[in-house]
Parts: C-alpha cells; structure tokens; sequence
C-alpha cells in the first residue's frame, strides 16, 4: 500500500530521536514537506544532515507562549504528530509536585496548546487536516509506578475524541495510537533486562515488544487518505495486551 505526502506540510514535535525522528525521515520519504521541532538543536541538526529537506525548529513546546509564537512563523500545517512527552515512576503515595507539574505540562497543556494553534490555521484556511497524539497502553491498563504518566495519556484519549467530535465537520481528523515497551534507544535501555523484560512479555499475547517502524508505519497510515473515514479512534500498538 502506497502513501504518498506530496504536497503537504507535516510537523511532528519531539522529532529530535526515537519514533518522531524515524517518523520525521519516513514522512519526507513519502513527499511531505517536514518541520521537525525538538529542544535539542545538536539533535535537530544530526537529522537535517541525514535529511536535508527538513526544516528543523528547536523549541520546547513547555513554553505556552513561546510555542504560540514560533508555530505562528512555520508556515501552513496539513499534517501534525503530538509526540513530544516525557515519563518517570513514581509510587501512588510519593509523588513530587513537581513531576505531576512537569508531565501534564509537556503531555497535556503542551500539546494541546500547538494542537489549537495548528487546528486554527487550518479553519482559517479552511482545508482538511489529520492529527495523530502519541498516547500509550498505560492510559488503558494499570502499570505499576506510572499513575502521572497514565492520567496524562488517559487526557490524551479524552482529548482526541472531544477533538475528533467538534471538528469533524470541518474535514479534520484527529486519532490516537497507544503503544506498548517500543525498542527506542531509550526502550532497550530500560527493558534490555529479562528480569524486567521478561513478566510484561508474558502479559503481551504476541510475545514481544514494538519496533519503532511499527509505531510509524501506523502513525502514517492514519494521516493518510486511506483512513479517510477514522477519526476518534484511540488504536493500542500492543500486541494484544490490552485485550487480555
């Protein structure tokens, strides 16, 4: 199946590594026009040398008016992939202030406000769009020590439907996808332990974790033409373990 982004403008945010990098370099190689944002420059400016297409833009899109600002100056968007998140664990009974105020800063206010900003664009220009949030399984299935993690991915859901219901009349689509451990950089790190590895794969019915080709691969084919008729839709990338 052939997905073809010419004539287009995408921007993903946390594109600076892991799945937004790879889904920044497969949407270019589908023909989109590519603006990448990420806090990293020295990152941003690795992926421009491997793809020089892209239009790189360092933000940290925790800044509310900063981002407001800088996406007023990116030009028209087609296309847009809420990446950008951060994690951490903590117990029920000992969670710092300050990580609640970092996680729902970055993986709700955040993203949300550069979904409002790219949205009025395209009301104004009165043009069809699609929007993808990076979600998780944690916002469908108790994981131990990611209670914060899991309320803000839970908002992500409950954002993306209301989203998907108000502004489905004017052509734009907005899904979720909700991904299992997925081999990142960052993935193999965590999980390379079978002690730790070994207890949720039992859990997981196809017996593995995710590639990140995987995420990116249904990530691109929500943004495409051919789920012309999805919308609302929260798809977990589990191998099944949601459905246990």
């Amino acid at each position: 199946m052939e997905i073809n982004f010419k004539g287009k403008r995408a921007l993903v945010t946390g594109a600076s590594k892991g799945i937004g990098r790879d889904l920044a370099i497969k949407l270019a190689k589908c023909g989109a026009e590519v603006v990448a944002i990420a806090r990293s420059q020295e990152l941003l400016e690795s992926l421009k040398k491997e793809v020089p297409s892209i239009e790189i833009v360092t933000l940290d899109v925790g800044d509310w008016k900063k981002t407001q600002e800088v996406l007023s100056n990116v030009g028209p968007i087609d296309l847009l992939v809420n990446n950008a998140a951060v994690a951490a664990l903590y117990p029920v009974t000992n969670i710092p202030e300050e990580h609640f105020d970092q996680l729902f800063n970055i993986n709700v206010k955040a993203w949300m406000n550069v979904s409002q900003c790219v949205v009025k664009q395209m009301l104004h220009r009165k043009v069809p769009g699609a929007i993808v949030n990076l979600s998780s399984k944690a916002s469908m299935a108790g994981l131990e020590g990611l209670a914060v993690y899991a309320a803000t991915k839970g908002a992500v859901d409950a954002y993306t439907k209301v989203a998907a219901l108000e502004l489905g009349s004017h052509g734009i689509r907005i899904n979720c996808v909700n991904p299992t451990v997925i081999m990142t950089d960052m993935g193999r790190v965590g999980w390379s332990d079978p002690k730790v590895a070994d207890p949720m794969i039992e859990k997981i019915p196809l017996k593995r974790f995710g590639e990140v080709h995987e995420v990116v691969d249904t990530i691109l084919f929500l943004l495409s033409d051919k789920a012309s008729l999805i919308t609302g839709v929260c798809l977990p990338i589990d191998g099944g373990y949601t459905a246990v």
